[in-house]
């Protein structure tokens, strides 16, 4: 029988995809909530903190190890490790519940009509709920067939592409976003960055409309507008950071122009140039064999 293949009275086989760095404090909730899934595939970045053994304890668990050229080339190499037919997408600060487990398997059970479906996400900001914001609205493509999307060669915020309109799943998956600003606020400098060098790489500028109008209008868009003020103080500090997580990244970028016209060129992080990472063809088709790097 092929690998994925149906069986009678059974839902095709799927693929669970973890991607990680450090992150010994999730990465144990998000396992256990894939347990259900027939394969977990969890591609580390080279912690440096307990990740990889709490990953390596679960039998069900297989752990590779991959530097980190952005999330879109990681997901796509990690998608091309599967083994089945399916292939379910989750970060370790994701968790799938009962209720959306539950409505997958039934789905692959019955017999899917799309060959990609977007995953609502419920947004945690301290243990509270963001029920404003624009946040509210939240949606991913993660469940997909193999060889029915792809990730764009993008080094930061790349949203998956799909051959096919991707249906939308009725519960949605959680996302622990914030806990502490000791773990949040490193990653929004990372971002800011990673975005700056997004921009450097497709030629953008940065101006004062840049480093001060967007971070302005993403504040007063997301407050106001989305309502973001009925979440009270929580609303406000999320809001607050968001819209400078928007200044970091064009800051940065103007930074880097105005130096570059000096004769100092940034430092860029690594971009992920395989051309196997991006294409859509030959490494969709299911693995068998269990490659590390």
């Amino acid at each position: 029988m092929a690998s994925g293949e149906a069986t009678p009275q059974s839902r095709p086989r799927i693929s669970a995809v973890v991607t990680t760095y450090n992150e010994e404090h999730n990465i144990g909730d998000c396992i256990e909530s894939l347990l259900w899934c027939d394969e977990i595939v969890v591609v580390d970045s080279f912690s440096t903190d307990r990740t990889p053994e709490i990953a390596k304890s679960y039998p069900k668990v297989r752990f590779l190890q991959r530097s980190y050229r952005g999330s879109a080339s990681q997901k796509n190499w990690s998608m091309d490790q599967t083994m089945f037919e399916w292939i379910l997408i989750f970060d370790a600060d994701e968790r799938c519940t009962p209720e959306l487990q539950e409505e997958i398997t039934s789905l692959l059970m019955s017999g899917p009509r799309a060959e990609a479906y977007t995953i609502k996400r419920r947004a945690y900001f301290m243990d509270r709920v963001i029920r404003y914001s624009g946040w509210q609205h939240d949606r991913v493509v993660r469940l997909v067939k193999r060889g029915a999307g792809r990730y764009p060669n993008k080094r930061v915020h790349a949203d998956m592409q799909t051959k096919g309109p991707a249906a939308v799943l009725n519960n949605p998956m959680l996302h622990y976003m914030v806990e502490s600003f000791d773990q949040y606020l490193p990653r929004i400098v990372k971002y800011g960055f990673w975005g700056a060098a997004q921009g450097w790489k497709t030629g953008r500028k940065s101006g004062f409309f840049e480093v001060f109008g967007r971070p302005l209008w993403r504040f007063v868009r997301m407050y106001f507008v989305q309502f973001g003020f009925l979440d009270g103080m929580a609303g406000l500090v999320f809001c607050i950071l968001q819209a400078f997580s928007t200044y970091l990244k064009w800051a940065v970028l103007w930074e880097w122009r105005a130096n570059a016209a000096r004769g100092r060129m940034p430092r860029l992080p690594e971009f992920d140039e395989d051309e196997t990472v991006w294409r859509w063809g030959d490494r969709n088709e299911a693995r068998t064999d269990r490659p590390t790097e």
